[in-house]
């Protein structure tokens, strides 16, 4: 068994952006942005043990030596789950504990920079990394993904729960309920804020997740339907990880997920939303809430989770390549990537959204998104007095009662609900499909003509973007339902038949190929190789697959574009997340928009 497997088993182991992951920046990540050279990093990961320090704990440690009572928000995770006895000594270092993570083995901390080394010396330790703050990233979109299959064929979610991990949601809208019963069957919140506006108890005060809940199950009952959601009879569980300002964190949503694995019985939890995220600073085996999101997996959970509104950073001519974010990168997931609909029920003439992010993944190199749906101008449920209602007025669209019934919004935030809902449909009609099946029917099925660019404009700019359909855009294609729902497939029933593969690249030839199977990322996926069950050119298809696509020098870089490539590709992992990631706001924006893009 290889170290991929091992690690898929053990753990049973804008566009304006509506806000900045930068307005909430925590100490930690504020600190990357002092740069220390590598040699300074690797005479102090030697002094305090490298394998238990992340490179970006050991640069706070470094840069706030002559301040140790400096706090940082870290989550550290043990060899086995931790007794109270190496909690205490984590406060007796002075550390305040948050969360308990026993889904990671850990838990998160706020600790003096000066105890970092006692801490990371504890035997029972085994890695201290960074708690990152993280942010959320109708009519139409039923067309687009067929969902009028669906529809007639008697589908609409019910008995099927799905898990919001985002803002909260605000049960009162009648789309969210049945007459007087709320579909929304459980809130729990990890922000530790104030859930209250005008002395009434909201449990949305930002509005993203209650968009987000509409996309996936409202009912339409204010509009006569028409800004229905995909599974409109679906339930709901609100866990709340995002405050009045979007801001969260890593802990939170892993806090979260654990929660969500818990209730998974109780409440027929099937799926979970996550159109949130944050840069990538480590490869995701490393990253604790990609681990988080692995364990949701294997207990039989499908995870959506939002590719990232980072497509237009391009950095020395990238042109947006490399900036999927976590923990969309994760090759288990299911990642989804925002098409804009032109304003059409038809699809025929839809275009990729020239912010929504695209692979492959920094560090592990992984052919992300897997999938693409509507997300720019969605319509959806609002959330009453909430923050973006406030910022954004101009967004609220009328229904059959108020003015303020709907809320317009765009990003790969509001494409991941809408295969989520999508999922949801998927698990009614047959409840025996594992994640991996209902990924890889997914893949396989999308709709694959595209046109072999496009050009968008934002509105308030003018500027434009031009954006290339290959694999690393769209993934395996535009996620159609009718097709999904006739499909009878069914891929191999384990974890990781269905892994996002990776790609290489071969410096003799300058030639970046997909694994097929045989690369560290793939060789567990018995779905995706050439040899095998499918084969990559039925899930990709010859408009997002082939050689000059895959990493098309003919159509992404081209002779004059190689510095792009090596921001993309790097020297090293450091050095392409340094450069894409960063620690401004660009690498920490939220996952919704709140303009339209022509």
């Amino acid at each position: 068994m290889d170290a991929q497997q091992r690690s898929r088993t053990s753990g049973k182991r804008n566009e304006r952006h509506s806000a900045a992951w930068g307005k909430r920046v925590s100490v930690a990540v504020l600190l990357l942005s002092g740069a220390m050279s590598g040699q300074a990093n690797r005479m102090s990961a030697q002094k305090m043990g490298a394998e238990k320090i992340h490179p970006e704990v050991a640069r706070i440690m470094n840069r706030f030596a002559a301040h140790p009572t400096q706090q940082v928000k870290v989550i550290v995770q043990y060899k086995q789950t931790p007794k109270s006895a190496a909690l205490s000594r984590v406060q007796n270092l002075g550390g305040r504990m948050g969360h308990h993570l026993g889904l990671v083995r850990g838990a998160a901390f706020t600790v003096p920079v000066g105890s970092l080394a006692a801490l990371a010396n504890d035997p029972e330790v085994a890695f201290v990394s960074v708690d990152h703050p993280l942010k959320g990233m109708d009519d139409y979109t039923d067309a687009a993904m067929n969902v009028t299959a669906a529809v007639n064929a008697a589908y609409d979610g019910t008995g099927i729960g799905v898990a919001v991990i985002d803002s909260g949601i605000y049960d009162k809208q009648s789309d969210l309920r049945n007459g007087s019963t709320s579909r929304v069957l459980y809130h729990q919140d990890f922000t530790g804020t104030t859930t209250y506006l005008n002395n009434k108890q909201v449990w949305d005060l930002y509005g993203h997740g209650t968009h987000v809940a509409g996309i996936i199950g409202g009912n339409g009952n204010k509009s006569n339907g028409q800004y229905a959601g995909v599974a409109p009879n679906v339930n709901l569980i609100d866990l709340r990880v995002l405050d009045a300002n979007g801001a969260g964190s890593d802990s939170q949503v892993i806090a979260a997920i654990q929660q969500a694995i818990a209730l998974k019985n109780t409440y027929n939890i099937r799926v979970i939303n996550l159109s949130l995220g944050r840069g990538i600073f480590s490869g995701y085996t490393q990253d604790p809430l990609c681990q988080a999101v692995e364990s949701a997996w294997n207990a039989g959970i499908v995870v959506v989770v939002a590719a990232g509104n980072y497509g237009r950073i391009s950095v020395n001519g990238s042109n947006g390549y490399g900036t999927v974010a976590a923990p969309g990168n994760d090759p288990l997931v299911l990642t989804v990537g925002a098409m804009k609909s032109m304003g059409t029920y038809s699809r025929t003439d839809d275009q990729i959204a020239s912010y929504s992010s695209k692979g492959p993944t920094t560090y592990d190199h992984v052919v992300k998104p897997d999938v693409v749906a509507p997300g720019n101008m969605v319509v959806a449920t609002n959330s009453p007095g909430s923050t973006l209602e406030n910022e954004f007025p101009g967004n609220d669209v009328a229904g059959n009662y108020s003015s303020h019934d709907y809320f317009t919004l765009s990003g790969t935030s509001m494409a991941t609900p809408a295969v989520a809902g999508g999922v949801a449909l998927m698990l009614q009609q047959n409840p025996n499909l594992t994640p991996d099946q209902v990924k890889a029917r997914l893949m396989k099925t999308a709709y694959k003509s595209f046109p072999a660019s496009s050009v968008a404009t934002d509105p308030s700019t003018g500027m434009t973007y031009t954006s290339y359909y290959d694999l690393f855009t769209v993934g395996s294609g535009y996620v159609d339902l009718g097709a999904a729902l006739a499909n009878p497939d069914l891929a191999p029933a384990n974890i990781g038949a269905a892994l996002s593969p990776s790609v290489t690249y071969n410096p003799s030839t300058g030639a970046v190929t997909i694994s097929n199977g045989n690369g560290a990322v793939a060789s567990s996926s018995v779905v995706w190789g050439s040899s095998v069950v499918w084969g990559s050119s039925v899930v990709w298809g010859a408009n997002v697959s082939g050689s000059s696509v895959v990493w098309g020098s003919s159509v992404v870089w081209g002779a004059s574009t190689a510095t792009g490539f090596s921001v993309v590709w790097g020297s090293s992992a450091d050095t392409a997340s340094s450069v894409v990631w960063g620690a401004s706001s660009d690498g920490n924006g939220a996952f919704s928009a709140t303009d339209s893009e022509q």
